[in-house]
């Protein structure tokens, strides 16, 4: 796939939307260390109260390793609470996802932006179809993905995140794919399962708000069987294979390309 350059303007800011995740982490890092020199390079988070706390840990850390303090954004209306947008919104998920990322991220991330702001994604190289897909739908938003343009996938964010000496967030060290809050709707089965048993306090509060909206919130399907396609809630969440990812991380090759441009290539403060 070729995928569209983005033209940078010379007044341009460079504005990284920092997830309190490895691949978002490096590519700011990428970012700073292409444009720092000449650009406005802002780092943003969005907080949310549902993540695993260590995630603030972690933000602490890279402001350490990028020399930049972050500006961290945070939802009142519904406290910055999953838990909350789910009740008030009386729904888990939707046909473009779920509504916690649109109403405690992204509303906040759009109203602090400017025009003419280049966005900073942390689209890694399996997920350049996701790239291509995010500026289709929005075609005035010039984007950038250092991530993508250097073949940099999760696995080598996460070795280089290690290899710089940062702590990875409680959520990768424990398994999951992502640090984002546990329970999180777009999840499937073997991922529930393992939210069952490591945060059951979590799984028990996503069941009671199912209990309570009904079967409209349900997002699981049967996969076989008599009843193949039907969706079933959380509570009936048969046993079976958990899914967790307990592999170490590795460094390829594009790795340590992105590396020497992270040395060399970084402004001096």
């Amino acid at each position: 796939m070729t995928l569209r350059a983005t033209i940078v303007r010379p007044d341009a800011r460079i504005v990284v939307q920092f997830s309190c995740g490895a691949a978002s982490a490096v590519a700011g890092k990428l970012a700073l260390a292409q444009y720092g020199a000449t650009h406005d390079v802002q780092f943003l988070n969005a907080f949310l109260a549902s993540e695993d706390a260590d995630n603030r840990r972690f933000l602490a850390d890279c402001e350490i390793w990028t020399g930049r303090q972050f500006t961290v954004l945070r939802d009142e209306k519904y406290g910055a609470d999953v838990q909350n947008v789910f009740l008030r919104e009386r729904y888990l998920k939707g046909p473009h996802g779920a509504p916690c990322s649109k109403l405690l991220k992204r509303r906040l991330l759009d109203a602090w932006k400017k025009p003419g702001d280049v966005m900073v994604l942390g689209y890694t190289a399996e997920e350049a179809d996701r790239l291509e897909d995010f500026r289709e739908r929005n075609p005035d938003r010039p984007v950038i993905a250092p991530l993508i343009e250097r073949g940099l996938g999760k696995e080598d964010c996460k070795a280089i995140i290690l290899r710089a000496g940062i702590v990875l967030p409680y959520m990768y060290r424990a398994g999951y794919s992502n640090a984002n809050c546990p329970g999180c709707p777009k999840g499937g089965e073997a991922y529930w399962r393992a939210v069952r048993v490591d945060f059951p306090e979590v799984f028990e509060a996503r069941c009671q708000v199912q209990d309570e909206l009904g079967p409209g919130s349900w997002f699981l399907r049967y996969r076989s069987g008599p009843r193949k396609g039907e969706r079933f809630p959380l509570r009936e969440l048969p046993y079976g294979p958990i899914r967790r990812n307990e592999s170490l991380p590795s460094c390829s090759f594009f790795c340590e390309m992105a590396e020497a441009d992270i040395i060399h290539k970084e402004p001096t403060a």
